[in-house]
């Protein structure tokens, strides 16, 4: 029998090791006695696993629910408990405490040592057949808890319960339990190592959540293998195409007729893959869509990082909308947020009483811009976490890459910090090693077990070889984010045109260094918030400069080195600042002005992709040659762009002011007939059609710009032309 001070601590869920107490155990006499918990219970038979014959009654020990009885010994199969409840009702239970740990040998060691690549298939909620008996198995990481129970709506949400069994070894909290299967709400009760009972904690694994506001997380089959494809890794190369139209989902476009709802991933992938496929986007980006409390992040506090966000539906349609981009040709990149996590009391935040996925220290755990704290990337498994998240979506679901947000606040221990508030490396420095350290761990694991997929890094500081290979002493990342080339280029586009010849070098400067990384050019969503207004608005000049202007930017855009980003609603000129609670603005595209900018975008995308010169080289300056840098005067700008084999060649000229330049002797490559092959201020975008008399202008013998040969142009206003040679 147990003795009194086992009953309270059983009956208050405070026992180190339910297991030791509960389920079957050998007796003195040889025998077996088996114990249960179950508050709310009158009656309880122990029978064969069939439910049919009854092995032995079990005795009422306490009130509260607790029962004991001994068995001759439980047949081969285990046992079942036959249960009547106070209210007369009864229930056929298999008993979680008679099962085995969860976790085998191996998966203990490698959670101990921080090294389990893919540590989603052991901890969270698995579902599997142990003994022939369909459930779930919990695992949760919490090694300073001095109790964990998983409660739900199969338990009452009751931590008493069931209690979990902790596997010291590696800090994890393990329970199997019986008839627990997809759809069921949990969470983690969990007290602290001083007896403090914490707030419920979401599943760190969780692979489904409940709708925000509610918190829960749901029991969900762990997703399959996407296998690997040859064609997409081609589809990812350095030397393919890549423009990538920047989405949030929320806020692309929703239901009017149906109270403004979002649109579910099914809808998604009716109506954005093939409308982004249609205007020649190569990939889609999509702000993060791990789950997430608060609207208003726009995903970048994420909770549930291993959980597709509910707002559009569950798992399975998230990797049907995967699989429907791939099947449109589509790529699909992912935002990733590994540098920070909000204080919700249902997250990460303290989550067994101790600062266990964050530092300590709020010089080095809080970051004061964003009121979140910073993943501890010192601690091995806060580092296989992340790794293993970084897997889960690149093979789970077959995404292409993941962007990785605010690398350069991983990278400086100073990040937005005064004097005093930040702590040195251990070398007295202000790089943080060990997110250093982190970063190289994830690119190295994501190419070595999955060589098709990227990683991008949005990272806005001069941090050296971001994307060159860590065998190199690089941080690994595929490409960067050109943070310089936007800031640059948009704060010379907003400049009045007659002011523009004293800033020259806002276009120039990228060039300096555009071959030191593997560069994406970005708009992206950061540019049209916080009351910086919509690139449309950004353009100085009536409205119809405006539309020149942007068109202008665009063709430089596209025709500058580095792989292309758009934000949403870019691409048809938005005119108000985005906001993610309203719908874009699809009406705008009755506007003949509007409609040309869309048709411009496409027409760009599709002539990029066929046009090899474009992108083949876009890291190598072989690739690039300017023809005059330093027309500033008449703030005009010329360039070529060629391919690794020379058989793709084409010369770029922007004009940015709104004088039509008569008369404009450019040298050319090579002689014969060069002909307009994009221009921006073409009819067809809403331009005034100004270009070459028949769309192309013969080379004469006449040096120019230390060329043999050279052609007269007429430049229009506010507008970038692409030339081609006629082979």
């Amino acid at each position: 029998m147990l003795n009194s001070h086992e009953i309270e601590l059983i009956r208050h869920a405070r026992h180190g090791d339910p297991f030791a107490v509960l389920g079957p155990h050998a007796a003195d006499d040889g025998r077996v006695s088996l114990r249960a918990f179950l508050p709310g219970a009158t009656h309880v038979v122990a029978v064969d696993p069939d439910g049919g014959a009854a092995l032995a009654p079990l005795l009422l020990l306490h009130v509260d629910g607790l029962f004991e009885g001994t068995v001759p010994a439980p047949p081969a199969g285990g046992y079942r408990l036959q249960v009547r409840w106070g209210d007369g009702s009864t229930a056929l239970l298999d008993d979680p405490y008679r099962f085995g740990p969860v976790l085998g040998e191996m998966d203990v060691w490698l959670m101990g040592e921080g090294t389990h690549l893919r540590p989603y298939e052991v901890l969270g909620a698995t579902q599997r057949e142990i003994d022939g008996v369909a459930g779930t198995a919990f695992a949760v990481w919490a090694p300073n808890a001095a109790r964990v129970s998983v409660v739900g709506d199969f338990n009452l949400w009751d931590g008493r319960r069931h209690p979990m069994r902790l596997r010291r070894e590696c800090g994890v909290w393990e329970i199997f339990l019986p008839g627990v299967m997809a759809g069921a709400r949990y969470k983690y009760e969990v007290v602290s190592r001083e007896g403090e009972l914490l707030p419920l904690k979401a599943d760190p694994f969780a692979l489904h959540s409940e709708v925000r506001p509610a918190t829960a997380s749901v029991v969900a089959p762990l997703p399959a293998v996407v296998p690997p494809s040859e064609a997409r890794q081609r589809a990812n190369a350095l030397d393919a195409p890549v423009s990538i139209y920047e989405v949030h989902l929320g806020s692309w476009r929703r239901k009017p007729e149906e109270g403004h709802r979002w649109l579910n991933w099914d809808e998604l992938a009716a109506t954005l893959v093939p409308y982004a496929r249609e205007m020649g986007f190569t990939h889609l980006e999509l702000l993060p869509i791990s789950e997430h409390p608060f609207d208003g992040s726009w995903g970048y506090q994420p909770i549930g990082l291993y959980s597709p966000t509910s707002r559009f539906g569950d798992p399975e349609g998230f990797k049907r909308f995967v699989a429907r981009c791939h099947e449109q040709g589509l790529g699909l990149i992912l935002d990733w947020v590994p540098a920070h996590f909000p204080t919700d009391a249902h997250g990460l935040a303290r989550f067994d009483g101790t600062h266990l996925y964050e530092y300590a220290d709020p010089r080095e755990g809080f970051h004061q811009d964003w009121n979140t704290l910073i993943y501890n990337l010192g601690r091995t498994e806060v580092r296989n976490f992340l790794v293993g998240n970084a897997l889960y979506w690149l093979e789970r679901y077959g995404v292409d890459g993941l962007r990785v947000d605010a690398v350069a606040s991983m990278l400086y221990r100073d990040y937005s910090r005064k004097a005093g508030e930040w702590v040195p490396n251990v070398h007295g420095g202000r790089e943080n090693l060990e997110a250093i350290s982190f970063l190289k761990r994830m690119n190295e694991v994501v190419g070595s077990e999955r060589p098709q997929a990227i990683t991008l890094a949005e990272e806005s500081t001069a941090f050296p070889s971001v994307s060159r290979p860590t065998y190199a002493g690089g941080l690994g990342f595929h490409y960067k984010w050109n943070m310089g080339w936007m800031h640059d280029t948009l704060k010379y586009m907003a400049r009045e045109p007659i002011h523009r010849q004293y800033h020259h070098g806002e276009m120039t400067f990228g060039l300096v260094y555009a071959f030191n990384e593997n560069f994406v050019l970005p708009l992206s969503h950061d540019e049209v918030v916080h009351g910086k207004g919509s690139l449309l608005n950004k353009m100085p000049g009536d409205r119809w400069q405006k539309f020149a202007n942007l068109r202008a930017y665009y063709g430089f855009m596209w025709g500058h080195p580095g792989k292309k980003l758009l934000f949403m609603g870019g691409e048809f000129a938005q005119e108000r600042e985005w906001n993610h609670d309203q719908s874009l603005d699809w009406h705008l595209l009755g506007d003949r002005a509007h409609a040309g900018i869309q048709r411009l975008i496409h027409d760009l995308n599709r002539y990029y992709r066929a046009t090899p010169a474009l992108y083949d080289c876009d890291f190598d300056g072989a690739g690039f040659e300017w023809i005059d840098h330093e027309d500033a005067q008449r703030s005009v700008l010329s360039f070529v762009r060629r391919s690794r084999d020379r058989r793709s060649e084409v010369v770029v000229v922007c004009n940015f002011t709104p004088t039509v330049q008569r008369g404009y002797r450019l040298g050319v490559p090579a002689a014969g007939v060069w002909r307009e092959r994009l221009n921006t201020d073409s009819e067809h975008y809403g331009g005034s059609n100004v270009g070459c008399p028949l769309g192309a202008a013969r080379s004469e013998d006449v040096p120019c710009h230390g060329r043999a040969n050279s052609v007269l142009l007429d430049l229009p206003p506010l507008a970038t032309v692409i030339y081609e040679r006629d082979r």
